[in-house]
């Protein structure tokens, strides 16, 4: 029994011979220390010089509760917004006409332009979203409107308005 233990021995002493030798590898160690250092220099660097947007805000001068003005009705442009996003227009107390929104800043524009005392009265459906109020603002803006006001749509317009858009179509 010692003997084939000592055959055995010997047999895997030779194949072992035979294969090549395994190098050993030595274990890497990666310091990540200065690397962690820097992207967190870099994240603090970028968070304080950056600069973030300012929100784009509108600002709106509203006049005194206890104040009436009076205006010409000849001055008195006013545009209704409907809930589906149809405009009117009217001088003082015309007839209300439907304008595309597409027109709208031409057509402030020659109004404005032929009539530099004209002020703009915009009423909005209650329903309608807001921003197409927000969108007859900029039409107005970009026009050059600067005299211009806010007022609630009354019952009464919105029945005229479908009145209007019912003897059109």
């Amino acid at each position: 029994m010692a003997e084939n233990i000592g055959k055995r021995a010997e047999k895997k002493g030779s194949e072992d011979e035979s294969r090549p030798r395994k190098i050993q590898r030595v274990g890497i160690h990666i310091d990540m220390t200065p690397m962690v250092d820097i992207a967190f220099l870099l994240l603090t660097f970028f968070m304080l010089t950056s600069v973030f947007s300012r929100p784009q805000t509108m600002e709106i001068n509203l006049p005194p509760s206890n104040t009436d003005v009076e205006v010409a009705e000849s001055n008195l442009l006013t545009l209704r917004v409907l809930q589906d996003g149809s405009v009117f227009w009217n001088l003082g107390i015309e007839t209300p006409e439907k304008i595309e929104f597409k027109d709208l800043r031409k057509f402030l524009d020659e109004r404005n332009r032929t009539n530099p005392k004209l002020i703009t009265l915009i009423k909005v459906d209650p329903k309608s979203k807001y921003h197409l109020m927000v969108d007859v603002m900029d039409e107005l803006e970009l026009a050059n409107v600067n005299r211009f006001s806010l007022a609630p749509m009354k019952p009464t317009d919105i029945e005229m308005l479908q009145k209007l858009q019912a003897n059109a179509g």
